[in-house]
């Protein structure tokens, strides 16, 4: 019964599809048996895995499991301080991971705290308030200016009524919503205007509506379902050090069955085995054979990185620490590496790229074009004309014109301050008309004042058949009106217009000059509205629109943004310098978005514009085609945004998703890595990402990868000298071996490098500051390998000279001490940790001597 095309049929055809009542609504026992049916209102939620599920993915690695076959051995052989040490890192290491895996995403609660908890329903020809949660197919809801829409719903009657859903499409103004009107079936989300959708907020009017869709199945409900779909993936890093963990644990089987085999075969012929018989043998030579398998182990734990997870961990952890003090807040510790290895930003535009708020930018009065300066909703602000500042007060038609936008206009200013003391407003109403009440109050016209001089006295409310408001004045007792709404619409009724403080008849000429104005505005992506006057006989009992909205005197234009934020436009110069490409991705129209993209410097020449229709014919194979030319997306729906994400991903990128509204929150979920806004983000974008910027700047963004750059740099150099200390220690036992001498490292001895001589020093070059240049450098291609061939190499030869200084001088303490081997293999340790300390100084830099950096420089 619930229906997904509803806004593409009548509405006598969406009634008895769903067996509704347009007049008395359902009746309470048809309420309870759909309820029934159907289930509750509200989100379902996929199980989360329980905690055995966690710590199973702990233990279910490869190199842990080498680890516990090592301690089983060390156990059985008698070893149990080393079976013991072993087995602790282990259990330290999955205790550790499981908090981590444990934190419980919390997307879909906030997604249900999006639905409202109550609602007015009309059953049994009553309205009443229910639970939203009780709401079912069929059910008659009426909606208010403050509500919150319960549920999908296809509007049987809407008077005036606007609804804001920028959170769901990305579209900056509310949506004027017509009942009446008949939709195309494929018509995107932000185009439906005789429907409301869950979780989206009346902000204007009233109006009556059909629940086509509760639960799982409305728009939300889709997205509730898309974020659970998407499974976690792995980052770059931990699938390169997943493979660098199955080479090593791969050579540390080989190498200790290489040393097993010849060990046991080093002294011995085949014929005494023949001759004892391989149990009697076995037997025979019990103790040698326990030493061997001790070696093995050994080599197993020399071969092993113990502290490496550990490590990488802990320089995450402090990487989240640098990235707070860049207003970055990081949700999930891979992210912060993930981050150095984007190469695309695919960015929301409102809220993100811009300021989410609506500005007058530019207006039109009596032949005289001027600019608006100044933030969003910040009262400060320069008015220009001809690039010379403008003093509207002083112009009498600028004046009128501010005059009729602050009167005829019914949002509401709040004043509030920073912690700083900046004085700013938040707009209660429309944002059209908060703008317009802005811009006044930029022009130093005072609300309280100004409806003192000329209170209103009656008014005809705005009307979207009309497309026009207006509001009746008086001023020293004459009566006046002032008419604001669409220009070409005012300009149709006016028959007058100003011109320098007078009133001179509208001849074509000047008509035209009004629509070429209107016209040139309208190309820069302003949304533009008129505004026009007419002086009263007397105030009217009831004002007719009929015969009070003739015979106007056209005052002139204010055109209006969402305007860029103005850090971003440096932001992506410097993104662009870093090759990172940066992708518009927008749910507003393709105008508008190509506007803000041009400006701000996304949209270059030659760049690729798709909409979501567009996008919505294409198969996925010709869309990551395109995807390299791709700059921007505008009129998309959250399935193409994911769309996106995962074309760019089929090229080889690694993709940053930003966003602010429930509609991102798939594309998060499916990008390598998202970014939402901590002040304008919604709770569901907010905990679907893998980060949060605190202060909503793109400019952030940039800053952060930056850093994720540095660490993934740092990393790089600790896994290069933790390998090149392990494969060093693997040469020394196995060198030993092939000269025939005593073991010079104990299992105890190697967890102890492993774990504090190699990790402190492994540590303090996750800290190293980075190189100044960082962002200068292209990102590193995403299959490049945490070891390369330079790095390999070098891995080698250190590891070559590492085994033949420790081998020298336990030989000389062989020599030195006969008959005390643990003199001579604490010789061994202690020159190999010194050794391993020196190794971390040449470390610090893959490009730059030890003595270039400096010694005791902090970088």
């Amino acid at each position: 019964m619930q229906d997904k095309h509803a806004h593409a049929k009548p509405i006598n055809e969406v009634v008895a599809a769903l067996q509704a009542h347009l007049e008395h609504g359902l009746t309470e026992t048809e309420a309870r048996e759909r309820l029934r049916k159907f289930g509750a209102n509200e989100l379902t939620e996929k199980p989360r895995p329980g905690f055995l599920a966690l710590l199973w993915d702990q233990f279910n690695n490869y190199l842990v499991i080498i680890l516990i076959i090592a301690a089983l051995i060390a156990l059985a052989l008698g070893e149990w301080v080393d079976s013991v040490a072993i087995m602790c890192i282990v259990v330290l290491n999955a205790i550790v991971g499981v908090i981590q895996e444990s934190k419980a995403e919390q997307a879909l609660a906030a997604l249900k705290k999006m639905a409202a908890p109550n609602a007015q329903v009309i059953r049994d020809g009553h309205q009443i308030t229910v639970p939203g949660r009780e709401l079912v197919p069929g059910d008659l809801v009426a909606l208010e200016a403050g509500n919150y829409v319960p549920a999908d719903m296809r509007l049987v009657s809407a008077v005036n009524l606007k609804v804001e859903e920028a959170s769901l499409t990305g579209e900056s103004v509310p949506v004027e919503k017509h009942a009446a009107a008949m939709l195309d079936q494929e018509i995107p989300l932000g185009d439906r205007k005789n429907s409301a959708f869950m979780g989206t907020m009346v902000t204007y009017g009233r109006g009556r509506g059909l629940i086509t869709g509760t639960g799982m199945n409305t728009q939300i409900g889709l997205i509730a379902e898309m974020i659970q779909s998407f499974e976690d993936e792995d980052t770059p890093l931990q699938l390169k050090l997943q493979q660098l963990g199955k080479v090593l644990g791969t050579g540390c089987i080989a190498i200790c069955g290489v040393v097993l085999v010849y060990g046991l075969f080093r002294d011995t012929r085949l014929t005494e085995i023949f001759s004892l018989g391989l149990v009697n043998y076995l037997q025979a030579e019990q103790k040698d054979i326990i030493n061997l398998f001790m070696t093995a182990v050994s080599l197993a734990i020399a071969a092993v990185p113990e502290g490496l997870p550990a490590i990488v961990t802990i320089c995450l952890a402090l990487g989240m620490q640098q990235m707070i003090k860049r207003n970055a807040l990081i949700r999930k510790l891979p992210a912060v590496e993930t981050l150095g290895c984007a190469t695309v930003i695919c960015s929301d535009k409102t809220g993100t790229l811009t300021q989410n708020e609506m500005t007058v930018v530019q207006g039109w009065a009596a032949g005289k074009r001027f600019k608006v300066t100044g933030e969003g909703y910040n009262p400060s602000g320069q008015f220009l004309l001809e690039d010379k500042p403008f003093e509207t007060r002083s112009d009498p038609d600028a004046t009128l014109l501010l005059q009729g936008a602050l009167l005829c206009n019914d949002a509401q200013l709040d004043r509030k301050s920073d912690e700083a003391g900046t004085l700013s407003w938040r707009i209660i109403g429309d944002p059209t008309e908060g703008a317009m009440a802005v811009v006044a109050m930029k022009a130093g016209f005072q609300r309280a004042e100004l409806e003192k001089a000329m209170p209103r006295v009656q008014e005809i409310p705005f009307d979207s058949d009309r497309k026009r408001m207006t509001t009746i004045h008086t001023t020293e007792g004459a009566p006046f009106a002032f008419v604001k709404g669409a220009p070409d619409v005012v300009l149709d009724l006016c028959t007058h217009i100003r011109e320098d403080g007078n009133t001179i008849a509208l001849d074509e000429a000047r008509r035209g000059e009004v629509l070429e104005q209107n016209r040139d505005l309208a190309s820069h992506a302003l949304r533009v509205l008129g505004v026009a006057y007419r002086p009263l006989d007397a105030v009217p009992a009831n004002p007719v629109a009929a015969t009070l909205e003739r015979e106007l005197t056209f005052v002139g234009l204010l055109g209006m943004i969402d305007p860029a934020r103005p850090e971003v436009i440096e932001a992506v110069r410097v993104a662009n310098g870093a090759g990172l490409k940066s992708v518009m991705v927008t749910g507003d129209h393709k105008e508008t978005a190509e506007a803000i993209a041009r400006e701000i410097g996304i949209l270059r020449p030659g760049g690729l514009v798709l909409t979501g229709p567009e996008i919505e014919r294409m198969a996925d194979a010709e869309l990551a085609a395109k995807a390299e030319q791709l700059q921007v997306c505008c009129r998309v729906s959250p399935q193409h945004k994911t769309r996106i994400v995962d074309a760019m991903k089929a090229n080889g990128h690694v993709v940053a998703m930003t966003g602010d509204g429930v509609n991102d929150a798939p594309a998060l979920k499916r990008a390598n890595i998202g970014v939402a806004m901590g002040i304008t983000g919604t709770d569901v974008s907010k905990q679907t990402a893998d980060m949060v910027l605190t202060d909503d700047n793109f400019a952030s963004i940039v800053a952060a990868i930056e850093q994720g750059r540095i660490i993934y740099s740092n990393i790089r150099k600790f896994v290069y000298f933790l390998l090149a200390c392990n494969v060093g220690e693997i040469l020394i036992i196995f060198g030993a071996m092939l000269f025939g001498m005593p073991i010079p490292l104990r299992p105890v001895h190697l967890l102890w490098l492993n774990l504090v001589s190699d990790g402190a020093p492994a540590l303090a070059l996750g800290m190293e500051k980075g190189d100044k240049d960082i962002m200068s450098h292209p990102p590193r291609p995403p299959r490049e390998p945490v070891i390369n061939r330079d790095m390999a190499i070098g891995i080698g030869v250190i590891a070559l000279v590492d085994a033949i200084a420790i081998l020298s001088v336990f030989y000389l303490g062989l020599q030195r001490y006969p008959g005390h081997l643990e003199a001579a293999q604490t010789i061994a340790f202690v020159t190999l940790c010194v050794s391993e300390l020196v190794r971390a100084f040449t470390a610090r830099s893959q490009y730059n001597s030890m003595f270039s950096i400096g010694v005791f420089s902090i970088r």
